[in-house]
């Protein structure tokens, strides 16, 4: 293994020197800057992350603890963490929560034994009685993503999902439809609960009453479609869900449209490609990542500061899927 003092005897320089110019401790001439940092390219030298740690306080590294699904959204999501984390000066280290409370807290104490200087963690449905209560009683910087709570003592930001899915149902209630249903994935997680609740607050504001028969937590779209008063319209509060519906309306020869009016929560790159092309809330994915790194490292610079709360509005991608 390379070490600081084999980067020392070829640049002709002290260990001390080297450790000035990796650690911007001291400055350092330009021509003895030069000759280390090009013993360091020959070299290959990566420092010891944890040694440096010790020496600096922190280890320039933030945890990301999210469920891996096969799903877009968190992709983009975890690029945009990782683009802004690294245009700080910090590396991230990330991990599969497995969306399960057990695996989340066996997550997030892997990433407290890395040393991370702060955590972001999209929260699965059982976060607020073990994960939770944890990183707010040992003090760990934390920032949830995505997934909010109610809580004001911690840092979000995520999406504003209640007014933008009533928007949605208004807009098919203007159409003429009475029969809106929504079909839902997960369960128990906050952005499934707050969809819903705007999905019934846009019944409300149209005059339409809440029928459980037209809601769908279970990811499909058929219990929606096999009863006397079937739906004539029906939201897609994730690309998953969307995915699924659009395999059972082929499924049954249904039209897009016309058969049944779709629209769906979560943007995907497809969306044009189909016909008629699909109506979307295209979530602000990159900024919201981004927008979690700065309230991390702001957190992180002054531990006292107020928490915040931020909620970040999708933008309404008005297609023909909708029946228009």
């Amino acid at each position: 293994m390379v070490t600081m003092r084999d980067v020392a005897a070829l640049a002709g320089v002290s260990i001390t020197t080297v450790s000035h110019v990796i650690n911007e401790t001291r400055p350092v001439a330009d021509d003895t800057r030069e000759r280390v940092q090009k013993a360091i390219d020959e070299t290959g030298y990566t420092g010891d992350a944890i040694a440096r740690s010790l020496v600096m306080g922190g280890t320039k590294s933030l945890g990301l603890a999210v469920s891996l699904v096969s799903h877009p959204y968190f992709a983009e999501l975890i690029a945009a963490i990782e683009s802004e984390a690294t245009r700080n000066g910090y590396s991230l280290v990330l991990i599969d929560t497995r969306d399960t409370p057990e695996s989340e807290q066996t997550a997030v104490r892997m990433l407290r034994s890395r040393r991370v200087d702060g955590l972001l963690l999209t929260p699965s449905a059982g976060a607020g009685s073990l994960v939770l209560p944890e990183l707010k009683r040992l003090g760990i910087p934390t920032v949830l993503v995505d997934r909010l709570t109610v809580a004001k003592d911690i840092d979000q930001v995520g999406p504003e999902n209640v007014q933008a899915t009533s928007g949605l149902v208004k807009h098919l209630a203007e159409l003429g439809h009475r029969r809106i249903g929504i079909v839902c994935g997960k369960a128990g997680v906050a952005t499934t609960e707050e969809r819903i609740l705007g999905y019934r607050l846009g019944l409300g504001r149209a005059g339409l009453k809440w029928d459980e028969a037209l809601v769908s937590q279970s990811g499909w779209l058929a219990p929606l479609l096999d009863q006397d008063d079937p739906a004539t319209a029906v939201v897609a509060a994730d690309h998953l869900v969307t995915v699924g519906m659009l395999h059972e309306m082929r499924a049954r020869g249904l039209k897009l449209g016309t058969d049944l009016a779709v629209v769906a929560y979560d943007e995907v790159e497809w969306a044009t490609l189909i016909d008629p092309p699909l109506t979307t809330l295209a979530q602000p994915v990159e900024e919201i990542g981004r927008t979690a790194v700065k309230l991390l490292l702001s957190r992180i610079a002054d531990p006292q500061r107020p928490p915040e709360t931020i909620r970040l509005a999708p933008s309404l991608m008005h297609r023909q899927s909708c029946g228009c």
